[in-house]
């Protein structure tokens, strides 16, 4: 889809194209050159008004918290014509190594319900690249990375919410989530060599204090898996959040990167195109 200033260039160039090519063919030289050309550029500035007022028509409607959230085709590849590092990615297709565990795909998560069907795991590309870089780190380490959660459509943000109204917790879908805006993951790590799972402060989407990462009650060892995964993840970029070891999100990802609605085939489609 062409995107309004390209739109613009593309339908201005073409007119005074046309325009010079017909000056030079058919008119005159006597004609007055100047007027002529304040006509043509009245006439290019009313051509941009009104390409803007249809872009405008056509612009996405806030929800009733004024969040825009896109849920659509056309307006999901309009905004990364407008930013190339607004494409969302497959995870799979950066990492080598790494294990996924979707609670969220069985009745095992905090909600008690099914809330996802054919999950996989996509970003926005800072974050899958960012990624890659810290496998092939922990990959030195003898360790993986277990990944949770990454992108989460916006409706499952509303029904986690619906079960945990606590924003320590749980996203408030008035702002909405930055696993919602592709910029967000829930990890942990495993041993490489016997694929077994590092003992970590808690389990997943365990919502007391022992998940915040400044409770040191825990054993060392425990301790160590936290500040290594802490460690990696924040190395290259994301920054951890206070009250859960295994969430990391990328920063200024609220201004950067809008929210998303597409169930995951939607998603797996999108990324065919």
């Amino acid at each position: 889809m062409v995107g309004v200033d390209e739109y613009y260039s593309f339908a201005s160039n073409k007119f005074i194209s046309f325009v010079k090519h017909y000056f030079f063919l058919h008119i005159s030289p006597n004609f007055n050159s100047m007027n002529w050309l304040k006509k043509l550029a009245v006439f290019i500035f009313f051509l941009k008004v009104a390409i803007c007022s249809n872009a405008q028509t056509n612009a996405i409607k806030a929800n009733k918290d004024g969040l825009v959230v896109i849920n659509k085709k056309r307006d999901y590849f309009t905004s990364i014509q407008q930013g190339p590092e607004k494409k969302m990615v497959a995870v799979d297709n950066y990492l080598i190594h790494a294990k996924y565990d979707w609670k969220y795909a069985t009745i095992n998560n905090f909600t008690h319900q099914v809330l996802y069907k054919h999950p996989a795991a996509y970003t926005r590309t800072q974050a899958a690249k960012a990624l890659q870089l810290i496998e092939i780190d922990l990959n030195e380490q003898g360790l993986g990375l277990i990944i949770y959660d990454a992108y989460r459509p916006y409706s499952v943000t509303k029904k986690m919410w619906e079960a945990v109204p606590d924003d320590r917790y749980a996203a408030n879908p008035a702002k909405g989530s930055n696993h919602n805006r592709g910029a967000a993951v829930d990890v942990s790590l495993y041993n490489l060599q016997t694929g077994d799972p590092l003992l970590m402060p808690t389990p997943f989407d365990d919502f007391s204090e022992k998940a915040h990462h400044n409770y040191m009650q825990l054993p060392q060892e425990i301790l160590q898996n936290r500040s290594i995964l802490k460690n990696v993840m924040t190395k290259y970029g994301f920054i951890a959040l206070d009250t859960e070891w295994w969430h990391y999100y990328l920063p200024n990802a609220v201004s950067s990167f809008e929210i998303l609605d597409f169930n995951f085939r939607q998603m797996r489609s999108l990324n065919q195109e």
